[in-house]
């Protein structure tokens, strides 16, 4: 278990306590304790099963925002085998925000473009914990540019509480370098494939997640606007956050049953944060299986399939008076 404990895994720790107690009394007495911690360890593994397996929808957010579950650079540390970054806008400035460079995935040369928190506070203060400015998304979109000129697939990293809402962000165009990367990535002639990692909150998330792929890791969640957002919009208390989570289906069980996800990554057992190794190792797999698919189209094809799969998401009524 981390240090940092969420308050439905409090059941594991007091187990893991007590089996920690076991090892220090047979260490100082010399008394064989073996068939106690190994009941314990049956009982502590028993527990994980029935708590992760039957996680609410907040949990699960929770999951999504646990301080040490890994961030992209951890992803990119796991599963690239050689890397370059690449910075700035050539506008304005170079967003630490988000990561943008060119790497080999086993034979494979990707163009990366990957939101980052960032751990501890110089680290968060210098990602902007999270959230885009325009520069950011205008770094990320001339990356794709130079990855569609190459030739190169994308795969994109989501992971952010939303784009930076700042004035000065404001001023040089939020809105528009998010509405342009939407526009541009609708059409571009190469592979996306998009995958939510932890947080995946608004026009912040999808900014970089117009994909032919999207995959969601076991506990994420991405949605319009956060619970606490919107509860405090709809329900004017942003206490109300656990009941917004599941009125606004949030989690991403939900995604992939209405459509918009196109996977569910497995995580290891007690979430990403648990075993950063196994968890790249899926996420890697996963990537590879739809490269290999989405290689064998070519660029119209691709375009076609992933306008369309756009058009079809929600649900229509027609009404005739």
């Amino acid at each position: 278990m981390n240090d940092y404990i969420l308050d439905f895994e409090l059941p594991l720790k007091k187990i893991e306590e007590q089996i920690d107690e076991l090892k220090k009394t047979s260490y100082r007495t010399g008394i064989d304790v073996a068939s106690s911690i190994e009941a314990l360890e049956k009982e502590l593994l028993l527990k994980k099963k029935d708590i992760y397996g039957t996680l609410t929808r907040w949990q699960k957010l929770q999951l999504a925002r646990h301080p040490a579950r890994p961030y992209s650079s951890d992803y990119i540390r796991l599963i690239v085998d050689s890397w370059y970054e690449l910075h700035g806008d050539r506008k304005f400035s170079d967003d630490s925000a988000i990561i943008c460079g060119i790497g080999k995935i086993n034979s494979n040369s990707v163009a990366i473009i990957a939101q980052e928190k960032g751990r501890g506070t110089k680290e968060k203060l210098k990602r902007n914990f999270g959230m885009t400015r325009p520069e950011g998304y205008r770094k990320a979109l001339r990356v794709m540019k130079l990855a569609e000129k190459f030739n190169i697939p994308i795969l994109t990293l989501i992971d952010t509480p939303g784009a930076y809402p700042g004035i000065g962000a404001e001023e040089r165009g939020q809105a528009e370098a998010i509405a342009r990367n939407i526009f541009e990535m609708s059409s571009l002639k190469v592979p996306i494939i998009s995958i939510v990692i932890g947080e995946g909150a608004s026009g912040g998330a999808l900014a970089i997640g117009v994909c032919d792929k999207l995959f969601c890791m076991e506990n994420t969640w991405f949605s319009v606007i956060s619970p606490e957002g919107c509860a405090s919009i709809l329900f004017r208390d942003p206490a109300e956050s656990k009941k917004a989570a599941d009125a606004m289906k949030v989690s991403s069980e939900d995604l992939l049953d209405m459509g918009i996800a196109d996977l569910l990554i497995k995580e290891p057992l007690g979430g990403a944060n648990n075993n950063y190794k196994d968890a790249a190792k899926s996420l890697k797999i996963a990537f590879l299986s739809a490269l290999d698919e989405l290689s064998e189209l070519n660029s119209e094809t691709l375009i076609y399939n992933r306008i369309a799969k756009y058009d079809k998401m929600g649900h229509w009524l027609d009404c005739n008076e």
